[in-house]
């Protein structure tokens, strides 16, 4: 099979595409024939060196993919050959073929194509997981997104607008902003020339950027408020302010994904399966797709990442007929 690998660490250019031996399905996995997967930051950061897969994962960047089901290990079931599928990964996904636990499968929603498949499972279960299982973020109440037409911001935006919250965006230019207000947010920042804790204060904050923003991010908390860290683009090294912490009886919690126990993984993606994937399928929330490039311009993808010029996912087609 042929997989984006990592030579060496280092820019974009060291992703080399290249025959490796084929994946193969253990027992409680089935084999996935890849049609599309996506860019993630964690990506970025696997290229360079500061983030391993977990142990027994894939060592090809990747966290999520579609495609279809083309083998099935001892154990599987509820599905089938041929069922197509899209799946949270710990690795693996820039690759013609992957092994996926069948607890993070899950079905392709109705009316989706399998490269726009390809863009939701690790937006959807990460802001589901962060959003509204770990914040319980409730309709009514102020949400703020940093990054807000990233891949994650345009998800949070969409599903939270459509939950009942107030969504503010934090983005980078004007365009932009027009962008995340069309998704449902109602107020986008321009964080290179507003301050985004004069808009608050906000129930829940999801952020990207780590050390830069906590100290802003805490003091734009409301009372009871929640501030939850999922990216360190700013940094990863802060002095947190305990003080208004106390006095606003608020809370800070970072997480991530891809070391989860794999019943954990399960469970989120469960859970987005059932609260998430009928939202899709209704037409109320869709991937947001910046642009589709083949597997082979990989390194393409990653330098559209850093450069921070895209609004929603950069997926990358396997498959070309897909």
């Amino acid at each position: 099979m042929q997989a984006v690998t990592l030579p060496s660490f280092g820019g974009p250019e060291v992703l080399t595409l290249a025959e490796v031996p084929d994946a193969v399905a253990g027992p409680g996995e089935v084999l996935v024939d890849v049609a599309a997967t996506a860019v993630n930051r964690a990506d970025l950061l696997q290229r360079q060196g500061f983030y391993s897969p977990p142990k027994g994962a894939s060592p090809y960047p990747g966290l999520e993919c579609s495609g279809v089901i083309s083998g099935l290990g001892e154990g599987v079931a509820g599905w089938s050959l041929g069922d197509q599928v899209c799946a949270l990964l710990s690795g693996g996904g820039y690759a013609s073929k992957v092994a996926v636990p069948v607890g993070q499968l899950l079905p392709v929603p109705a009316g989706l194509t399998l490269v726009e498949a390809a863009a939701l499972p690790e937006v959807a279960c990460t802001v589901w997981s962060n959003v509204f299982q770990l914040a319980a973020l409730e309709p009514g109440e102020r949400l703020l997104v940093h990054g807000g037409t990233s891949g994650i911001g345009t998800f949070a935006t969409q599903l939270a607008a459509r939950h009942g919250a107030v969504v503010t965006v934090t983005v980078g230019s004007a365009a932009k902003a027009e962008r995340a207000i069309g998704l449902g947010a109602s107020r986008a920042v321009l964080y290179k020339d507003e301050d985004f804790v004069k808009d608050g204060p906000y129930d829940v904050i999801l952020d990207n950027m780590g050390a830069k923003y906590l100290a802003r991010n805490v003091e734009a908390l409301a009372t009871g408020g929640r501030l939850v860290i999922i990216g360190m683009q700013g940094g990863v090294a802060a002095e947190l302010n305990i003080a208004m912490l106390l006095q606003k009886r608020a809370s800070v919690s970072a997480t991530s994904l891809r070391a989860r126990p794999l019943e954990e993984k399960a469970a989120i993606v469960a859970a987005v399966g059932a609260a998430v994937w009928p939202t899709v399928a209704a037409g109320e929330v869709r991937p947001v797709i910046d642009r589709v490039l083949p597997l082979a311009q990989a390194a393409e993808g990653h330098r559209v990442l850093e450069e921070s010029g895209h609004i929603g996912k950069v997926v990358l087609q396997v498959t070309p007929s897909s």
